[in-house]
């Protein structure tokens, strides 16, 4: 079965077919940068751009960086105000015409990563970690998701974590991947504490340099970190495979 997947983020919306049997994408993914200032309804029309360039209807998949609760956005850390109580769902389905899920943007990657990636087959407390420009977080027990989680919001030094360890931040300020990948472990050691997890999925546009900084990491934790498996394409692939199994 291939349904369309749509990433929306900060700098750019993404997305491709899917095959949500395989987790494969069926076509390059096709990209627009996100409209400044980000208005529902600029967002919606490119997320409509995006499906027209696969010449696409049916079942859509979307994900969100923001608290979702049955298509409403409940949050606007690092999207335009206006979001907060939007129908998403509602708006990008005026759009498309067809049946849309909409979901928060990591949290899709998670579901991605646990179906067809380094979480795969893992039991216990899994938290895939997305560093971008903020930093999104899923956490799964025994492959069940908790929705929402949003832990880039965890105050590390009094400041939200995501404003020390995001990839914006290392980028911004030009920090070595040495320096980054010290408030990174930082950040991994304080939820090791509050979660006992048996994983640590780092995922994100980041995870494309795994081996820029995954060797540097000093947490104390003995948990086992990995790279995500799907990159930057998790999101895409997670929603696409919500979508398929919500239609």
């Amino acid at each position: 079965m291939t349904l369309l997947g749509i990433d929306i983020g900060g700098t750019g919306i993404k997305g491709a077919p899917v095959n949500v049997e395989t987790g494969e994408l069926l076509a390059e993914r096709f990209r627009i940068p996100t409209p400044q200032p980000a208005h529902p309804n600029a967002v919606a029309d490119v997320v409509d751009a995006i499906a027209k360039n696969f010449n696409y209807s049916g079942p859509t998949g979307i994900t969100f960086p923001a608290i979702i609760k049955k298509g409403v956005v409940y949050s606007a850390a690092n999207v335009d105000k206006s979001w907060i109580g939007t129908d998403a769902g509602a708006l990008f389905q005026s759009h498309l015409g067809g049946p849309v899920t909409v979901v928060n943007d990591a949290d899709a990657a998670g579901i991605a990563e646990m179906r067809f990636g380094a979480g795969q087959g893992r039991d216990g407390v899994v938290i895939l970690l997305t560093f971008g420009t903020g930093i999104g977080s899923a956490i799964f027990l025994d492959g069940r998701l908790l929705p929402n989680s949003e832990l880039g919001h965890l105050k590390i030094r009094g400041k939200d974590a995501e404003r020390r360890a995001s990839e914006k931040v290392r980028e911004d300020k030009g920090l070595s991947w040495k320096k980054w990948a010290g408030y990174v472990s930082e950040y991994l050691e304080e939820l090791e504490i509050l979660f006992s997890p048996e994983l640590f999925i780092i995922g994100g546009g980041v995870s494309r340099k795994a081996e820029k900084f995954l060797p540097l990491l000093t947490a104390k934790t003995e948990v086992l970190i990995e790279a995500a498996r799907m990159q930057n394409e998790a999101g895409i692939i997670g929603a696409a495979y919500l979508a398929a199994n919500r239609s």
